[in-house]
């Protein structure tokens, strides 16, 4: 029996499914039928117990210190704990019930004083100084596991003295609890909200394929008719189709004040306790803002370089949007109105500017994109560049009916891990799509191969038909399975560098890299086809689409660059002043960039579940668009080697990027991929904002 598991799990009783030494279930993957949420609060406690007493066993080892008995040594330590976390907490996430929010809240805090306790012990840090990486001769990944171990001890505040210290355990435990608390607050108020729509004239406008979703998301909640809820799949096409403007502005007004109801569900007081204790922490560990504390250990590496980006992109962006709201505006004029474009106008309006410009039809497209389809144009993609191989497994544990899963596999037959595919929209699970991992990749351990989960929101068909995605969905299913990717693909030896485990601005890199094969006409021409017929998408239509991806690139990239500018500005800014007001704060901002009024933040502060929700985007919302830079360029050294699949250019991307991990510095993974750094052009000529 594993060592950590004989001091802790094992002391559970024989009916919690985490006192098994191992799974007796398919490939390992957790029991989730026979998981209660009793279960979890015992087997939080016996594996917290269990890693306390791994790291003071480290802590006193009398020994010589060594990488061995110190660094390798904690990364062996708190497997018990790595997965009673992994399955509770993709859980909360994707299938959540008032018992898991209870949980949430209690076990939360706990772990970040267990956290602090850990990086803020004086004998580890002391051990980990000690070790003598040039004595040792440690090969590359023991050097960067150690340079990393450092680094977040030090973040963490290991060099501080002891008050300073108390503190920074104080504000991490508060931190956890408030980012939980907002997390909760913005499910309730998505949750809550549905917009019954009764009778044809409610109706008018909506395409099949969205009367359907609404009828779907009605049943689910146990209601008569259609309903559209805040689910981001069925709300964004209701601002595009509906006829009805007093309904898209009633529809529209729920979705921009998440967070900002007033009641108990508010979050403006904790988003200004969490930028206040942001900038404490920050000042404490001698950084001028937390914005210059979060970007220290990035590839921006400053606040400046990240803003410089970010304004390069936004002139011209603006400029597009303007652009774009006075074609809007002649539409409107042009049917006999004489209202000025509103925020909930301008889908609506765009569609129609679309369909005559390039003679598109949404609902067209989506009978070509249905969902199977897109699945397998993922998987497809990720066989011609790394000979992957998809099984559909039937029999296996899963947490909801919905959920599939796959075997993967390599060209050779060997198992790469499992893939996870959670993809329809419900009261249960929080908004927008994510990656996440039950079980990362290493080698330390022996070998581990990973449980990748990619989890989405996509309207659910009635049953008995296919579910359809718009072209955003399907870039959407491809960008959340490059992250799976880069998950999967992961060949590392210590936990600490696995996967997706890398600087907040080059983690979007494998992703929005993964994006530009859907746009490639051998994959459609492969792939989408009508979900009735099975007919491919017709050529002329295909042109068209493709020609049309630059369309509405200006609203698009200011609704996106407003929220990064906020975001940046606002931990560079706040200071952390006591009962500051976030959204007068935000209001200030967009004034003093001038972003029309007609385009409102893509996600405005009191529902910024990146920033606010947990601190993995917070002062680094703008890496989305770092990494664009990267993945523009990236793609065209496909181009540039003549083939889209181009072998030798796939294995170095595999190599330095997917495969990689945190093994090196970002700079150094992208420059042995490349041969050099990227410039902002490809990005540009991508949004169709180059001059």
């Amino acid at each position: 029996m594993p060592e950590t598991l004989a001091a802790g799990l094992d002391r559970l009783p024989q009916d919690n499914p985490f006192s098994a030494e191992q799974w007796d279930t398919p490939y390992g993957l957790p029991p989730f039928e026979h998981i209660a949420p009793a279960h979890y609060m015992p087997a939080f406690e016996a594996a917290l117990a269990a890693h306390e007493a791994e790291i003071a066993a480290i802590a006193a080892d009398p020994a010589p210190v060594s990488f061995a008995n110190t660094a390798a040594a904690m990364e062996r330590a708190g497997r018990d704990l790595d997965r009673v976390a992994g399955v509770f907490y993709n859980l909360t996430g994707s299938n959540t019930n008032p018992e898991l929010q209870a949980i949430e809240r209690a076990i939360g805090p706990k772990l970040a004083r267990h956290g602090s306790a850990i990086y803020l012990n004086p004998q580890l840090w002391a051990r980990l100084s000690a070790v003598d990486a040039r004595a040792e001769g440690l090969g590359a990944e023991e050097l960067r596991v150690l340079e990393r171990l450092r680094i977040r001890f030090r973040r963490a505040g290991a060099e501080l003295a002891p008050e300073a210290k108390e503190r920074m355990a104080a504000i991490a435990e508060r931190l956890s609890e408030l980012g939980t608390r907002f997390s909760q607050n913005l499910l309730a108020d998505e949750s809550g909200f549905t917009l019954p729509l009764d009778g044809e004239d409610d109706l008018a406008g909506l395409p099949p394929f969205l009367r359907d979703a609404a009828a779907s998301a009605a049943r689910e909640r146990g209601l008569p008719g259609h309903i559209i809820t805040l689910s981001r799949s069925l709300i964004e096409p209701f601002l595009v189709f509906s006829a009805r403007r007093d309904l898209r502005e009633r529809a529209h007004q729920a979705w921009i004040h998440r967070g900002e109801s007033g009641g108990a569900t508010d979050n403006r007081a904790i988003m200004a306790e969490i930028v206040k204790l942001r900038a404490e922490r920050a000042r404490l560990l001698g950084y001028d803002s937390y914005a210059h504390f979060k970007l220290a250990d990035t590839m921006a590496a400053t606040p400046d370089a990240a803003m410089e980006l970010l304004r390069d992109v936004w002139t011209p962006a603006r400029a597009r949007a303007l652009s774009e709201r006075d074609r809007l505006q002649a539409v409107i004029r042009a049917e006999g109105h004489d209202f000025p474009l509103r925020a909930s106008d301008w889908r609506h309006y765009a569609e129609k500017v679309r369909r005559a410009e390039h003679d598109l039809d949404e609902g067209e497209i989506k009978a070509y994109l249905p969902l199977e389809r897109m699945i397998a144009a993922a998987f497809d993609t990720a066989s011609r560049l790394f000979g992957l191989t998809f099984e559909e497994l039937k029999d296996v544990p899963r947490y909801h009916p919905d959920l599939r899963v796959w075997r993967v596999g390599d060209a050779e037959g060997g198992e790469v891990g499992l893939f996870l595919g959670d993809y329809f929209a419900r009261a249960s699970k929080h908004s927008g799509a994510w990656m996440s991992a039950f079980r990362s990749q290493e080698r330390l351990n022996g070998v581990v191969t990973p449980i990748i989960v990619n989890v989405m929101n996509f309207a659910k068909a009635p049953d008995g038909q296919p579910t359809l995605l718009s072209f955003d969905d399907a870039r959407t299913l491809f960008h959340e399975f490059g992250h799976a990717l880069h998950g999967l693909l992961s060949d590392v030896t210590y936990p600490m560098l696995s996967g997706t485990s890398v600087s907040s601005d080059f983690v979007e890199l494998p992703s929005q890299l993964y994006e530009h094969w859907l746009e490639q006409p051998e994959i459609l021409r492969a792939h989408a086809r009508h979900y009735e017929t099975g007919a491919p998408m017709p050529e002329a239509l295909l042109s068209r689409m493709l020609a049309a991806r630059a369309f509405n690139q200006g609203f698009a990239t200011v609704e996106y660059t407003a929220s990064a500018l906020v975001d940046m500005t606002l931990h560079l800014s706040a200071e952390g002043e006591s009962g500051l007001d976030i959204p007068a704060f935000e209001a200030d901002t967009l004034r003093r960039i001038a972003i029309p009024a007609e385009i409102g933040m893509r996600h405005r502060s009191p529902h910024f579940a990146h920033i606010f929700g947990g601190e993995g985007y917070a002062a680094g919302y703008y890496s989305y668009l770092w990494s664009e830079v990267l993945d523009a360029d990236a793609f065209d050294a496909f181009r540039e080697a003549g083939d889209i699949f181009d072998r030798e250019t796939a294995q170095r991307l595999r190599t330095y990027v997917y495969g990689a991990g945190n093994l090196r510095d970002p700079r150094e993974a992208y420059t042995a991929f490349r041969g050099r750094l990227p410039s902002i052009a490809p990005l540009l000529k991508k949004r169709g904002l180059a001059a």
